[in-house]
């Protein structure tokens, strides 16, 4: 996986826009006393391959009902015009790019939409770019960004007081290949702490040129993902309480794994490595790749499955090493740049340098668990794929609801 970005370094670059407010129940409009505002913003977990993904964001909106339609009433809107193109890519260590704010009723939020620009008009409105080329490639955009891509919300709009509400959009999983040369967007969305907390830490600036990712995960699922900034730090951000494995992926060094990285605290940083004793990922590694195909049945025009090659530490975490989507049309996938040196591991400790050494793995060192999932499919895996002697080929899975 090319290196891309998530969310956050130490500082915020964000300007808001004028939005104006929408929707509504056809009701007068509440009285200033029972008013807040909400300020929405959006940040971004790494894209594979790519120098550029872009979207082009129209409309931001909030209902108090989880199951309310694009058409039923009670909607507030933060309204871009003209809508807001931007590159995803350059929202890297937690900076977040404001779409705009707006008064709205003061109450509990329960669904949000974030409405994209349906490509008609402008077929370069959301597009990437290749890694090392410049011409912007259009996205096949499904119908469905008219309506809102859905988003599950759990927030309280004080009266009186701002919300920030951030947004993440994952690049990396919401793009999809297409046939020959072809992509498609397929918006992969959620609704994150608003509060700066989380992992952070350095690696070795010289290996910035190796392709480095690093990921915050709980039971081997990403959960946030960035690449180091020019100074060779990264930062985990808007994390959810809770205990997270870190893991480190590079293009020619073996994977480092830091276990049970404890996240407590909703304002501050956990550090797990520092500007003067940065992670230098001393072990080298020879890499092999899985490929195969990953269809759905029925065949779907929108949905393709991602498939996940994982390793589980002997004594310690499953984690995903490395991840893609199948082809839209053909269900062909290839998972690249897959160590075949034992992964280095560390469990957490508030003592630093962190102290690693090399782990098994289960079933053995060089064998992969590939999972294969689309949603509203079943999870189908193949539970020791071997790449010790040559790169598995026709590792296939097809899906079924």
């Amino acid at each position: 996986m090319n290196s891309k970005v998530s969310l956050l370094p130490l500082t915020l670059t964000s300007l808001l826009l004028a939005a104006c407010g929408g929707g509504g129940g056809g009701g007068s409009t509440p009285p200033p006393q029972t008013m807040g505002t909400l300020a929405a913003s959006i940040t971004d977990a790494p894209a594979c391959g790519f120098d550029a993904v872009n979207v082009t964001v129209n409309k931001v909106r909030v209902n108090t009902s989880a199951t309310a339609s694009d058409t039923d009433s009670g909607w507030t809107d933060i309204t871009l015009s003209p809508g807001k193109k931007i590159n995803l890519l350059n929202l890297t260590n937690g900076t977040l790019d404001a779409l705009g704010q707006t008064s709205l009723a003061a109450g509990r939020y329960n669904q949000v939409r974030l409405v994209l620009d349906p490509n008609t008009g402008n077929a370069t409105a959301n597009s990437v770019v290749l890694s090392g080329t410049t011409a912007e490639i259009s996205l096949d955009t499904p119908s469905a960004v008219q309506s809102g891509i859905k988003m599950n919300a759990d927030f309280t709009v004080e009266a009186g007081q701002r919300y920030d509400l951030v947004m993440d959009f994952d690049a990396c999983k919401s793009i999809v290949t297409k046939g020959n040369g072809k992509y498609a967007l397929k918006p992969v969305v959620k609704v994150i702490p608003t509060a700066l907390n989380g992992i952070n830490g350095f690696v070795s600036v010289p290996l910035l040129s190796d392709g480095v990712t690093v990921s915050a995960q709980q039971n081997g699922a990403v959960v946030a993902a960035t690449v180091p900034s020019a100074t060779g730090e990264f930062v985990l951000s808007r994390l959810p309480l809770g205990n997270y494995d870190v893991v480190i992926t590079s293009n020619t060094h073996a994977a480092y794994v830091i276990g049970g990285v404890p996240v407590t605290s909703t304002s501050a940083m956990v550090p797990i490595s520092s500007t003067g004793a940065p992670f230098t990922l001393a072990t080298p590694s020879l890499m092999g790749s899985i490929s195969g195909t990953a269809t759905l049945a029925p065949a779907s025009t929108t949905e393709s499955a991602l498939v996940s090659a994982k390793q589980a530490i002997t004594g310690g975490p499953t984690v995903t090493l490395r991840y893609t989507n199948a082809d839209l049309s053909t269900g062909a996938y290839s998972i690249t740049r897959l160590p075949l040196a034992p992964p280095q591991y560390a469990a957490y400790s508030a003592t630093l340098p962190l102290a690693f050494s090399s782990a098994g793995t289960i079933p053995a060192t060089g064998m992969y668990k590939v999972d294969a999932s689309a949603t509203g499919y079943t999870t189908l895996s193949n539970a020791a794929v071997d790449i010790n002697i040559a790169n598995a080929v026709n590792v296939n899975f097809n899906l079924v609801p």
